[in-house]
């Protein structure tokens, strides 16, 4: 009688880990893709769109962080004027793309990270140095091998990197864009 009693506990606690487990990964991905869709047409991607743009960005004078995922680019901005840019990222790959939006907040900044989902060639964890978080999921601004697509996050050459890491805050706000669909988006207000 009391193995089974064991055995059923311990079911039961695979089964309730298991489904706190799937809760957590469903809770997690919507939060991803509620960020990408209810960014670009939701309040907030209106009232982006209604205030002024930076010259030669696609993100708004709110944003102390702008990346134009279509042309590969970020820039930081100070007070509506750039600081630094446009300079070359790499951004995710096919299956995990870069979420947009327009208002991400950077909610940690860690100077020497390492990744506890990717390995680095010799099987350590994969070093993500100047790590800048700002979406769900762990994405973050940070150094590495622009060759290669990222699993989300933005990657910037070193001195890049350790440069938005120094200039960022937390609580900043990141704008990540395609620069085309902000394009379309602030005619179509405009013609309004």
């Amino acid at each position: 009688m009391r193995n089974r009693t064991v055995r059923r506990s311990r079911s039961r606690a695979g089964a309730t880990a298991l489904a706190g487990t799937v809760v957590l990964a469903v809770v997690v991905t919507a939060g991803v893709a509620t960020a990408g869709t209810e960014a670009e047409t939701g309040d907030v991607a209106q009232r982006t769109h209604a205030e002024k743009q930076v010259a030669g960005t696609p993100c708004s004078v709110s944003a102390r962080a702008c990346v134009d995922l279509e042309s590969q680019r970020a820039w930081l901005i100070t007070d509506g004027e750039i600081t630094r840019g446009p300079v070359p990222i790499t951004s995710g790959g096919a299956g995990q793309e870069t979420p947009t939006g327009h208002s991400f907040r950077v909610y940690r900044k860690e100077a020497d990270h390492r990744s506890g989902e990717f390995e680095s060639p010799d099987g350590g964890p994969a070093p993500m140095p100047w790590s800048v978080f700002f979406a769900d999921g762990g994405i973050a601004f940070h150094g590495g091998d622009r060759d290669r697509a990222s699993a989300g996050c933005v990657k910037l050459d070193l001195d890049q990197a350790r440069a938005f890491y120094d200039d960022l805050q937390v609580g900043d706000r990141v704008q990540v864009l395609n620069a085309s669909t902000e394009r379309a988006e602030r005619e179509k207000l405009a013609a309004t």
